[in-house]
């Protein structure tokens, strides 16, 4: 039997202590880990020791591409179209892949967009998608490129041999309170980013109530780490820093989510997730090498919506089909006249949750009819007995859980609070 060239407890002493550890270190450890060497208890005190003494931005690089080599790298060299991507660190209401994939794909850039599933209160896009009748999430290796090169923008479930050692030490941080890491969140998101093999990748770092990481200071810190971590691997990389105080769009859930995708991509939808959805495109094309594409134009004259049919046929969807309707609705009205002055992003997200359209653990299934409806943003004027949302379940005993969760989220008043702009910074 091979002997180990460290000893696992020196390496957790070391971070502990606030020390750095070397590439070697680092690499052995993720390897250690994935092969099943180093413990899950060792690696939950590692992880912790991370968490409270941070890493320096060497240490983050090795992290991310010690991540990379535990499993397969794909390349895009023979696709004969230049690939670009994004990723958003999610939010409540953030529907912005599903129009936005078809919409630079029509430029004949390739987006190859690996997604995932929702946990907790931020929707997962595959989740979303799958509200389509026909549509399938798996793809093989093969047909991933053979849409790509047809298609040219594909949204699926990423494979198991991308990266694995994310997937074992993801699964571990969410059970030790060692989510929020920044070295942890960064290498994670971007081991697998790089991974995918795009040559270009633009990110989309939320902040805000409904965010993953709430503080501002905090969500840029984690963009500028990303950034550098994409560049360090040679992928042109650049991030927005956008605003999640308030739900994005009016939809909140799955099939819900996925009508008003379709509206942006019809030349509606509401005006945010339109501002959202053209400003990282513009992103995505200008490192794709088309600084001055008319982004507008393919929402209005129908080549973004021609994509996502395609996009959404080639995986066995039906883009003409019904999308599933809940079997119950309640509406909840304004008590009184004024302006909707407040409308917190993360009471909203628990609440569509509980009415089913998230899940709690990754095995629970979703309901794609449940979630919510907003009929009125912050600003908005309103008078008693107007509508304000409208929940959606198919089980009506989880109306009562869904209100809990809505006490105090939104206010009625004189004037609305000010949340800022929606995009509130760009690191490059």
């Amino acid at each position: 039997m091979a002997v180990e060239p460290f000893d696992v407890v020196d390496l957790i002493r070391t971070k502990r202590d606030k020390g750095v550890l070397t590439t070697e270190q680092i690499t052995w450890l993720v390897d250690a880990y994935t092969r099943g060497y180093v413990a899950d208890e060792q690696m939950s005190a590692m992880t912790m020791a991370i968490f409270l003494n941070g890493m320096e931005r060497t240490e983050i690089r090795d992290l991310t591409l010690a991540m990379i080599a535990t499993g397969e790298t794909l390349s895009f060299d023979g696709l004969g179209k230049p690939t670009t991507d994004k990723h958003s660190t999610g939010g409540v209401g953030d529907k912005i892949t599903l129009p936005l994939a078809p919409l630079v794909a029509s430029f004949g850039v390739a987006v190859p967009q690996l997604s995932g599933r929702g946990l907790g209160h931020t929707g997962g896009t595959l989740d979303k998608l799958e509200s389509i009748p026909g549509w399938r999430a798996k793809l093989s290796n093969d047909e991933f490129y053979a849409q790509l090169k047809s298609v040219g923008a594909v949204i699926c479930a990423a494979g198991s041999g991308l990266a694995p050692a994310d997937g074992k030490l993801y699964a571990l941080r969410d059970i030790t309170g060692t989510v929020e890491a920044i070295p942890l969140i960064a290498s994670s998101i971007m081991s697998k980013k790089i991974a995918e093999g795009t040559a270009a990748l633009v990110l989309d770092v939320k902040f805000g109530s409904g965010a993953f990481m709430q503080d501002p200071a905090r969500s840029r810190e984690l963009a500028e780490t990303m950034v550098q971590l994409g560049k360090d691997a040679g992928t042109k990389t650049v991030a927005l820093l956008t605003n999640m105080n308030v739900p994005l769009g009016l939809a909140i859930g799955n099939a819900n989510e996925v009508r008003e995708s379709v509206e942006v991509l019809a030349g509606g939808g509401p005006a945010d997730v339109v501002e959202l959805t053209i400003a990282l495109a513009r992103e995505m094309l200008a490192l794709a090498g088309q600084p001055d594409a008319d982004v507008e134009a393919a929402l209005k004259d129908g080549r973004a919506m021609d994509t996502w049919r395609a996009m959404i046929a080639a995986q066995g969807g039906d883009p003409d089909a019904a999308l599933p309707a809940p079997r119950e609705s309640q509406v909840v009205t304004a008590d009184a006249d004024g302006v909707l002055a407040a409308q917190a992003a993360l009471p909203f997200g628990i609440a569509a949750w509980r009415l089913g359209a998230g899940r709690a653990r990754k095995e629970d299934p979703v309901h794609h009819a449940a979630g919510i409806d907003l009929h009125a943003k912050p600003g908005d004027r309103v008078t008693k007995g107007q509508p304000l949302f409208t929940m959606h379940t198919d089980e009506p005993a989880r109306f009562e859980r869904a209100l809990e969760a809505l006490e105090g989220a939104y206010r009625i008043g004189d004037t609305a609070d000010d949340v800022g702009p929606l995009i509130a910074g760009r690191v490059d």
